[in-house]
């Protein structure tokens, strides 16, 4: 589109229920958000996990590798206690098969403690490449939600989505992930090996498990609330920094740095509750586990040297390396839980990250229903607005009734008190916002049935609030019209009277712009932002109170330009100087969200009505 429409997720300056973003500084609160199923969570995750088959079954067939050398160290480790044998009372050992046992086990060490290594490296390769394609995915959502969105949602807590959720999620991917792989293939191992020497013990070391899946339930259900209330506060504090940042000066003009300091320390410190009850209650988990895991430990030793004095027939008879070998066995049987729950936070923390994305994922994409075949080129540039009825909030109407023509060529101006709708018509004309009720065309078409990308090239915007970019004056001024050549480029600049002081710069038109051109005046800023709606060429113009940030000779200047920039071309002026707009074909006065009044400049002011008013107002004292 050919308007000055910002990156994500910055907002679009200007636009919004009276053209104002919701809150000021520091201080408006994020909505509240209902926890959500962790479960669908869970499952939409694995679905990006799984986009990495190859990566997955590398780092699973790593893992069963590992596991089993894992598991046949305490089977050698028992083997190996066995070959120390008392005969009458006399000591023996086959060292021969000692060494040979010892021998193997320093073999698989080594080759575990490799594959570990490659398999950290598959796991960090599965993360990144995870949370790549969660992060695209959500980016080109924000690109697709709809300007309201961006204007009734704090844009720290989106970016916090972005960053900090989206970090998240990628460490647990990368911690937990091969954990858990491991956990489930070391429990079944583990536990298979305990029957392979004694049944009845591995149910023994079952005993433990239903107290463990009982307690973790319950203090799961403590911990959770705990880390999505974490997350959402964080996204506070993130938007409270942004607020900051982007109205510092407004906070330093009024003496409001001890209010944002105060407001900002409130919201810490409740991070701070939060994140310390999180965390209590998460490290609750790990000593309760390692409570269960050595109460199992106790029971096999106990059971174990009881069946060594009292052997029972249909069981195989057990050694004292048989015993060593269950007690390591019921240790790894009881690991996995363990790291499960030691990592538990993490999970919930990502759990409830990514409930967060996918809370933005699962917003209502903007609608383009538009199914017209016509072209930019063959817009004329007539504009009717029938019975419009509009409101940002139900019940609150911005527009009622309001009813507008504009012929191809002419110049309107929109004029009025603030909140008088002025903006409004401007965000409708562009579907920012879509009307409750009535009907807009543009030459005799209804815009709902032309595509968005198709109406916005066709409409170039010029706000009172410059948008500008990182990067080189010649881009900003290309994103007008990104395949324009550079004479194309200049010859705009000089037609908004911009080149002069882009020639002055060291580096011209390949200078680099500080963030939003801090480093250039509100007046070079908004020549620069002329230019760029002089090479879009639109067919329709919309100027939003285009000179207020310039000098009275700047503005003169400026008017050269848009005086050549209006010929033969539909334009809507929206103005509160009123001696910018006299040459306007058509003044329309509003007033509560209705047409008040609508004539040229002198008709207007015969009238004696509200135009008449609003003149006498800025012009007080001076002969009419």
């Amino acid at each position: 589109m050919n308007n000055q429409q910002p990156k994500a997720p910055q907002k679009l300056p200007g636009f919004g229920p009276g053209g104002g973003r919701p809150g000021g500084p520091m201080g408006a609160r994020v909505n509240a958000e209902k926890p959500k199923n962790a479960g669908r969570s869970l499952k939409r995750l694995l679905h990006y996990i799984g986009r990495s088959k190859m990566l997955i079954i590398a780092l699973v067939m790593i893992m069963i590798a590992v596991t089993v050398s894992d598991l046949a160290g305490p089977a050698l480790q028992g083997a190996a206690i066995d070959t120390i044998k008392i005969n009458g009372g006399k000591l023996s050992v086959d060292f021969d098969a000692m060494i040979r046992y010892l021998c193997v086990m320093a073999v698989l060490f080594v080759f575990s403690a490799t594959l570990n290594y490659f398999q950290g490296i598959i796991a960090a390769k599965l993360s990144q490449d995870t949370v790549y394609t969660l992060r695209n995915d959500l980016f080109a959502k924000i690109s697709k939600l709809p300007i309201k969105y961006t204007d009734t949602h704090r844009h720290g807590d989106i970016m916090s989505r972005m960053t900090n959720d989206v970090e998240n999620v990628s460490n647990a991917i990368s911690q937990s992930i091969s954990s858990l792989i491991s956990s489930i293939l070391t429990l079944v191992g583990a536990f298979s090996m305990m029957v392979y020497y004694n049944w009845i013990m591995a149910l023994i070391a079952c005993v433990t498990i239903p107290i463990t899946i009982t307690l973790s339930g319950t203090l799961a259900k403590f911990m959770r609330k705990y880390f999505v209330r974490r997350q959402k506060i964080l996204g506070q504090l993130n938007g409270q920094v942004e607020e900051m940042v982007t109205s510092y000066k407004t906070v330093v003009a009024y003496g409001k740095e001890e209010k944002a300091v105060e407001d900002f320390s409130r919201t810490s410190e409740e991070f701070k509750k939060c994140s310390i009850s999180a965390r209590v209650w998460g490290s609750i988990m790990g000593p309760c586990m390692n409570f269960l895991g050595n109460l199992q430990y106790v029971l096999i030793a106990v059971f174990g040297g009881f069946f060594i004095l009292n052997p029972i027939s249909f069981m195989r008879r057990l050694t004292i390396g048989n015993i060593q070998s269950m007690l390591q066995y019921s240790k790894k049987f009881t690991r996995p839980v363990n790291e499960i729950a030691n990592q538990y936070s993490s999970i919930l923390t990502a759990l409830a990250g990514a409930e967060r994305i996918f809370d933005i994922m699962d917003s209502a994409d903007e609608v383009d229903d538009g199914r017209s075949q016509i072209k930019v080129s063959e817009i004329e540039g007539n504009i009717r607005f029938e019975k419009i009825d509009f409101s940002y909030t139900e019940g609150e109407p911005v527009l009622k009734k309001f009813d507008l023509e504009v012929k191809a060529g002419q110049k309107i101006a929109i004029v009025g008190a603030t909140g008088s709708g002025k903006t409004t018509v401007v965000n409708l004309l562009t579907r920012f916002y879509e009307i409750d009720g009535g009907r807009i065309t543009i030459d005799g078409l209804d815009i709902k049935d032309i595509p968005k990308d198709t109406l916005r090239r066709a409409i170039a915007i010029v706000l009172q609030d410059t948008v500008l970019f990182s990067d080189t004056i010649a881009n900003n001024i290309k994103y007008g019209r990104a395949d324009a050549s550079d004479e194309d480029m200049k010859r705009a600049a000089a037609h908004a009277r911009a080149d002069t002081f882009i020639e002055r710069l060291p580096d011209g038109y390949e200078t680099v712009l500080a963030e939003s051109g801090s480093d250039l005046s509100a007046g070079q800023r908004q020549l620069l932002s002329i230019a760029r709606a002089v090479l879009a060429d639109p067919k329709i113009l919309i100027l939003d109170e285009a000179t207020s940030s310039v000098d009275t000779r700047t503005e003169m200047h400026i008017q050269q330009a848009m005086v050549a920039l209006m010929k033969n071309r539909t334009s809507l002026i929206i103005a509160h100087r009123l001696s910018t707009i006299r040459d306007a074909d058509v003044i329309v006065v509003l007033k509560n969200g209705s047409v008040a009044e609508a004539g040229n400049h002198e008709e207007l002011l015969a009238l004696k009505g509200e135009y008449f008013k609003l003149y006498s107002n800025q012009f007080a004292g001076i002969a009419i």
